[in-house]
């Protein structure tokens, strides 16, 4: 990570290699701009900072419900076709913890409660993210991604989640998110994507690699002490925070299973 200044330094330097001509763009369309030149390595962190160099503060010392709005203005670039779901607001305490092995039962439980919600909905259930990877410090919060059929037919899952304590969060095009309702236990979350989509796969293949690879795992760990650092207040700056290690650990996994990374 780099320091504050450096790191303004940095996104000028990209912001002109990109055309963007700081004193006239609006923020956001600044930042759409940088995005369309870059793709997924120009995160909702920049966009924290551009409105940030502009006000002559750090990024982090935006007020959070401003950083928030940013965020929800920039997810439909990121994540075609996002959107939240009414009601679906729970505001929780954001920590890491140690390996628990734990949360491998944690999965098996859920894994068994989701298959018999789903039925023949359900194409394969897998436990993903950074609790699925002996050794990796975590957030105590078991990732589940459901693959099904169709993942635009939400009449044949999100009932039947609903009846099981899993809450629709967000939609895009590419995958359904589900939490815990609020006043019940962050213990999970589940990810419904399509069967054989990209989404699906680059999910298995960076946690096999990181299953694999204990210096991937290992840097990604440091990634997540220093994002939750600096953005314990904020899931989403906490994510995009580690973006260019993700980026890396998943271009190594392409290579590493013979694909051409993208």
């Amino acid at each position: 990570m780099l320091p504050d200044d450096k790191a303004d330094r940095h996104l000028q330097q990209r912001l002109l290699a990109a055309g963007v001509t700081t004193s006239e763009d609006e923020p956001l369309a600044a930042w759409k701009k940088l995005r369309q030149s870059e793709g997924n390595r120009a995160t909702i962190l920049d966009l924290y900072r551009i409105v940030a160099v502009r006000r002559g503060v750090q990024p982090q010392e935006l007020p959070p419900s401003e950083r928030l709005a940013l965020a929800h203005a920039a997810l439909p670039s990121i994540w075609p076709g996002f959107e939240v779901t009414e009601g679906s607001n729970r505001d929780d305490p954001m920590e890491l913890a140690e390996y628990d092995s734990a949360w491998q039962d944690t999965f098996r439980r859920w894994r068994l409660l989701i298959a018999r919600a789903l039925g023949s909905v359900v194409r394969r259930i897998d436990h993903i993210g950074s609790t699925s990877v002996p050794g990796l410090l975590a957030k105590p919060t078991v990732d589940i991604q459901v693959s099904v059929s169709d993942v635009s037919d939400e009449d044949a899952y999100v009932p039947a989640l609903a009846t099981i304590g899993l809450q629709l969060r967000s939609r895009d095009d590419l995958h359904r998110y589900f939490r815990p309702f609020a006043g019940q236990p962050r213990e999970v979350h589940v990810h419904v994507c399509a069967a054989g989509s990209a989404w699906e796969r680059e999910h298995l293949l960076f946690r096999d690699y990181l299953r694999a690879h204990p210096e991937a795992r290992d840097a990604y760990a440091d990634a997540k002490r220093e994002a939750l650092e600096v953005w314990s207040d904020d899931r989403l700056a906490y994510t995009e925070a580690k973006a260019e290690v993700i980026l890396a650990i998943l271009d190594a996994a392409q290579r590493d299973n013979g694909d051409e990374c993208g």
